[in-house]
């Protein structure tokens, strides 16, 4: 069980940004989808205008646990390697 602090101060870590693709055409998306109201139609509607513009293509969906719970750690590299480029939607 993991017991969370709420009075103490958050603790930084090293982020690594991805590298922003030079081009959108062509490109593979994949879409993480976070399980909140309209999340997923939200992510629809967006790599539809995204193949219509760009040309890219859906390559997976990937639902994760809850909003407020990471990408699991095992995840990311087959994210990696599946797509060119990540979405994360929200709803609401």
């Amino acid at each position: 069980m993991k017991i969370f602090d709420p009075t103490s101060s958050p603790v930084p870590r090293a982020l690594e940004i991805a590298a922003v693709p030079a081009r959108l055409e062509g490109a593979r998306l994949m879409l993480v989808e976070n399980t909140k109201f309209n999340s997923e139609t939200l992510l629809k509607k967006l790599a539809e205008r995204l193949a219509r513009r760009h040309g890219t293509v859906v390559s997976g969906v990937h639902r994760k646990r809850s909003p407020s719970h990471e990408i699991e750690e095992g995840v990311v590299p087959a994210l990696s390697r599946q797509a060119d480029l990540v979405v994360s939607g929200i709803g609401d």
